[in-house]
């Protein structure tokens, strides 16, 4: 296990799904988190006796977000060494008929909001001698696209793209870096796989399984930690090697 303790972490969309399992293995790693949510959770992600602190935020909004990040530092004595901006999704939409609203609303949530709050998070984080760590959660529809995600897969493509834009400038006090995830287990997704649960879909991948939430958090945890001090502007993919081509399934016997 990565050795974090002392380090100030801020988890978006930390409070269920991939995001409660990252804020969860952060204070295994002895990290300090915070989580943030529109809607306060019944129990906030916990691990070893330690528990996140949560605070509200809507990062859609620009002020939210500096606010947000603001006060996560204050909570944890001033500091903000590793921020994961992983709160995004999207629902499948038609694009020939989808509303200029929804799209607007996609590409604020996966695109716009981690500026907003990577932003604040610099700040904080080139005043500190050791710098920081900005962990932008993507998705393998960026480089991918499948039908239903045209908004969704046109805003990851910009945060990947935006992700090593960061590095070039902020570089080296604060490493950014992009995790590209591939389809991924939950229990609020699980009735998007079908009735057997993803065994079906688990085959087209060459891992044979698909991604657990704490696959994705053990490459943050990497991302944020030493052993990775010389990487910034990386893609570090996490899909399990992608999907089998077509043409192979197919043709095989």
């Amino acid at each position: 296990m990565v050795d974090l303790s002392g380090r100030a972490v801020l988890v978006t969309g930390g409070t269920k799904g991939i995001g409660a399992v990252i804020a969860e293995t952060f204070l295994r790693a002895g990290a300090d988190v915070v989580v943030c949510g529109r809607n306060e959770p019944e129990k906030p992600p916990s691990a070893d006796g330690r528990t996140a602190r949560f605070l509200s935020a809507d990062i859609r909004d620009a002020n939210a977000a500096v606010e947000l990040v603001n006060g996560a530092a204050e909570l944890m004595g001033g500091r903000l060494d590793v921020l994961v901006n992983n709160a995004g999704g999207s629902p499948d939409a038609d694009a020939a008929t989808v509303s200029p609203r929804f799209v607007e609303r996609i590409v604020q949530l996966n695109l716009l909001a981690p500026f907003y709050v990577a932003q604040p998070a610099n700040k904080i984080m080139q005043a500190q001698p050791e710098g920081g760590s900005i962990i932008n959660i993507g998705s393998v529809s960026a480089v991918d696209p499948q039908p239903g995600t045209a908004a969704y897969t046109a805003a990851k493509a910009g945060l990947l793209a935006f992700t090593k834009a960061l590095a070039l400038e902020w570089s080296p006090k604060v490493r950014i870096n992009h995790i590209t995830t591939g389809l991924v287990l939950t229990e609020a997704a699980a009735h998007n796989y079908g009735e057997d649960g993803g065994a079906t879909i688990a085959g087209l991948i060459p891992m044979d399984r698909m991604a657990d939430p704490q696959d994705v958090a053990n490459a943050c945890l990497f991302l944020a930690g030493d052993l990775s001090s010389y990487v910034t502007g990386a893609d570090l993919a996490v899909h399990g090697g992608g999907e089998i081509p077509a043409r192979y399934m197919v043709t095989r016997d």
